[in-house]
Parts: C-alpha cells; sequence; structure tokens
C-alpha cells in the first residue's frame, strides 16, 4: 500500500511551522514553534476529508483525556486543542524527539532502562485506570521519549475510542501487543489486557522483538503471529544471561488467562521495582494519582461537537453579535476618562501644615500685644 502524501500544514495564530513530523490514519504530526512562550510544539492535525461527527468524537475524548491525565510525570503534555483557521483540529502537545519504537529497533535496550520505563509507565496506566479509562493501544511507538530522557504515554485517542466497538482491523494494527482475548474478540479492552500490553511491549524493548516473533519472517504474518499469540506460549527473552526474575514476572503478565496476571498496575509495578532491587538498581518511584482525584470530572465520550473555534471569530448566534448588529458598525462611542486625583506628596504636606501653623501662631502673638496694649 503506498503511503500518503502529508497534508499541508495549517496556518496556527502564534505558531510558526517547522518541518513535518509523520503521519497516520486520520491525522498528520508537524513541528511548530509556539511565539510566546518560545517552545516547539508537536502538532497533530486532523485531516480535512477526515473531520465528521464520529472522528469528531474521538479527537475530543483524546483532547480531553490527555489535558486531564497529563500532569502525571509520564503521560505526554498538552498545551492547546482547538481548530486552525482552514477548519481542522488540531491538538498542539509536548515535543518528544524519539519513541521506543525506533529505539529497540535498533537493538535490545539495557535491562535497568527497562526497568525503570516500566515502572514509569506503570503508574501512568494505573492513572488511567482509576479515571476509569482504557489507553487500549499500548505498545513502544504510543512511548515516546521526552527532551529530558524520560518515558511518557502518548495517544489517547481513536484506537481508544474505536476499540469500543471492537473493530477487528483496528484491533489488528497492534496484533504483536494485544492479548489473547482482545485478538478473539472476547472483549475491546481491560485492566488485564493492558497488563499484557505493557509486558509484551518491555518484553520487545527487552528483546529487540516482539514477543511471538520467530526468526524466520515468513511465519511472522499477521495470521500466525495470532496464533501463537492466542496459545500464549511464553518464551523466554532471547538474551544472554538475562534475569530469571525478570522472565518470571512477565510470564506471569503474559498468562494466557487473564485472572491468573497481575491484578492492577500497582502489582505490576511493585514486582518491576523488587527486581530492580534485586538487581542492586535504585528502584524507580512509583507514581500515581489519588483514586479521589482520578475519579473526577469523568470524560464525555458521546461530545461529538466542533468545539475550540479559532479565538478570533465571533458566533453569528451569540449576544455579542446581535448587540453589534443591534448598534450598527460604526465605531464605539469613547468616554472621556476623568484624569487621576494626584496625592500631594508627605514633603509638600508637611511643607503646608508648617506654613499654616507658623500664620497661627502670629495670629494669636498679635492678638496678645493688642490686648496688653502694647500695640
Amino acid at each position: 500500500m503506498a503511503k500518503r502524501t502529508m497534508s499541508a500544514p495549517p496556518v496556527l495564530s502564534g505558531y510558526s511551522y517547522v518541518r513535518p513530523l509523520g503521519s497516520g490514519g486520520f491525522a498528520d504530526v508537524f513541528l511548530y514553534e509556539q511565539d510566546l512562550p518560545r517552545r516547539v510544539s508537536a502538532v497533530k492535525v486532523l485531516l480535512a476529508d477526515a473531520v465528521n461527527p464520529e472522528i469528531l468524537r474521538t479527537f475530543n475524548a483524546e483532547a480531553d483525556i490527555s489535558a486531564r491525565l497529563s500532569a502525571h510525570p509520564a503521560i505526554v503534555t498538552i498545551y492547546q486543542a482547538s481548530i486552525s483557521s482552514d477548519g481542522r483540529p488540531y491538538i498542539a502537545m509536548e515535543y518528544c524527539p524519539d519513541n521506543m519504537s525506533a529505539r529497540y529497533k535498533r537493538g535490545p535496550l539495557p535491562v535497568a532502562d527497562v526497568l525503570d520505563t516500566g515502572v514509569r509507565i506503570a503508574g501512568a496506566l494505573e492513572t488511567v485506570h482509576r479515571a476509569g479509562l482504557l489507553h487500549r493501544d499500548i505498545k513502544p511507538s504510543n512511548i515516546l521519549v521526552s527532551s529530558l530522557g524520560s518515558p511518557v504515554l502518548a495517544d489517547f485517542g481513536i484506537a481508544a475510542a474505536v476499540l469500543d466497538e471492537g473493530e477487528s482491523d483496528t484491533i489488528a494494527m497492534s496484533v504483536p501487543w494485544s492479548a489473547p482475548e482482545v485478538l478473539q474478540e472476547k472483549v475491546s479492552g481491560s485492566v488485564a489486557s493492558e497488563i499484557w500490553s505493557l509486558a509484551a511491549t518491555l518484553y520487545t524493548l527487552f528483546a529487540g522483538r516482539t514477543p511471538f516473533e520467530v526468526d524466520d519472517r515468513s511465519q511472522n504474518s499477521r495470521d500466525r503471529l495470532t496464533r501463537r499469540i492466542v496459545k500464549a506460549q511464553y518464551t523466554p527473552v532471547p538474551v544472554a544471561g538475562f534475569p530469571r526474575g525478570v522472565d518470571e514476572i512477565l510470564s506471569t503478565a503474559m498468562q494466557r488467562d487473564p485472572e491468573r496476571r497481575f491484578a492492577s498496575m500497582t502489582e505490576f509495578a511493585e514486582r518491576l521495582r523488587w527486581a530492580q532491587y534485586e538487581l542492586r538498581i535504585a528502584p524507580t518511584a512509583f507514581e500515581a494519582a489519588s483514586a479521589d482525584w482520578a475519579a473526577a470530572s469523568p470524560v464525555d465520550f458521546s461530545d461529538a461537537a466542533s468545539r475550540g473555534p479559532v479565538v478570533t471569530t465571533v458566533d453569528p448566534a451569540s449576544r455579542r453579535a446581535a448587540r453589534a448588529a443591534a448598534k450598527g458598525t460604526g465605531p464605539r462611542e469613547v468616554y472621556a476618562q476623568p484624569a487621576p486625583k494626584r496625592e500631594r506628596s508627605p514633603l509638600v504636606s508637611g511643607l503646608i501644615g508648617a506654613g499654616i501653623g507658623m500664620v497661627a501662631l502670629g495670629a494669636v502673638g498679635v492678638t496678645v500685644l493688642m490686648m496688653t496694649g502694647v500695640i
């Protein structure tokens, strides 16, 4: 299938276009520089011909979820979401120069780095789950690397919402990291399936290949890969000297029966932290939002409205437009403002007071002299 041509970058108020970053099924991503404050931003822009109620619903959900959860240090930060001058919705977010997919394709990553990534992303996903949400597309390409070198979870958009419908085409895009029950369409997603996906992602980073790939590439078609995943026969990470304890953790997280996996991302993360301790690696801090915070302000997945109009436009049906029409289009009256009252300085006030005092004292003296007959 030929790769489609990227759309033209939109004109965004307060941003200067730099270069393209990549494209997906429904959107393109461009690098922009924001004028104030000065920083670079990755801007995800929907394709003009993809703007319909269903896509707007999922795009709005992505913006709302990302903005709500981006306070977490391992979730990509959202700066702004609106509509460009040509009518295309966009999201401006933190620019991350690398991702885990590109890194593992260069070779297996160090054990310490992957364990650190696992704990951080588990904390991010625990926060997502406490908010009553599922990511549903956990894979190396959706774990970005920030400019500070930290892993951050991204892409809460179309895949998360479309998978509610259980569409197999969407699920198939992430077959190597999908749980057996998802590929069999028994569920569209669950906490247990996300534990599997995170474990499969970490396995990929450790091994430099996905868990159920084989050396003969002709045996790695989608159908054959799916059959091997459904059987769920775990193979130890093929790296010499790989820690057995870490293999056991991954094996538990990738059990065929969801009930036999870890009960939560918190439990998964604690096992990874214990592995760090046993390997004499400083355990990574596990960070997850409190349940009370996460449960507040639920996201409305049914919102398909075109939100975030360009700030320079006025809604023709608004009260402001009606008032302007009633008054005509002439310039507004400008009322003269009274000049601000100047306050005397303490020095001036003191001199005036002293002068008044001297005059009063002189008057009293003259009166006394007159009464005594001196004058």
